[in-house]
């Protein structure tokens, strides 16, 4: 194996880790780091590439956004409902002010675009 597929290889696994963190930390992106993932295992390895679409809890979004930019309806509640905890999270944390005004402003308009996803078409769920 070359240098650069052993890069592109290190890439997509470590894109697929903060993906899977991302399932369980609201501030971090599941979708974007999977298909970072997937675009860096494809030049990296196409069994690796393969081996994460398999992957019963990222492969069917992975799909959903690929064809459709489109996002399942418990996906985007689970989301949303994650990152209203991450704002309440940010007021406890650090108080009134203009920084975690800022940081729920940001939080509250990332929801906002969740929200307003399309749902996938029935042939994709």
């Amino acid at each position: 194996m070359t240098l650069i597929r052993i890069l592109w290889v290190g890439l997509a696994g470590l894109s697929f880790s903060i993906g899977v963190l991302g399932i369980f930390l609201p501030l971090l992106p599941t979708t974007v780091f999977m298909l970072m993932a997937v675009y860096c295992a494809s030049r990296g390895s196409p069994r690796f590439e393969v081996w994460i679409r398999s992957r019963h809890y990222v492969g069917p979004l992975l799909v959903n956004w690929e064809q459709e930019r489109a996002i399942p309806k418990r996906a985007k509640i689970f989301a949303v409902c994650t990152i209203a905890l991450s704002a309440i999270i940010t007021v406890w944390s650090l108080g009134p002010g203009w920084l975690s005004g800022a940081v729920v402003a940001l939080l509250m308009l990332i929801a906002l675009w969740l929200a307003t996803r399309p749902e996938p078409s029935s042939a994709h769920k």
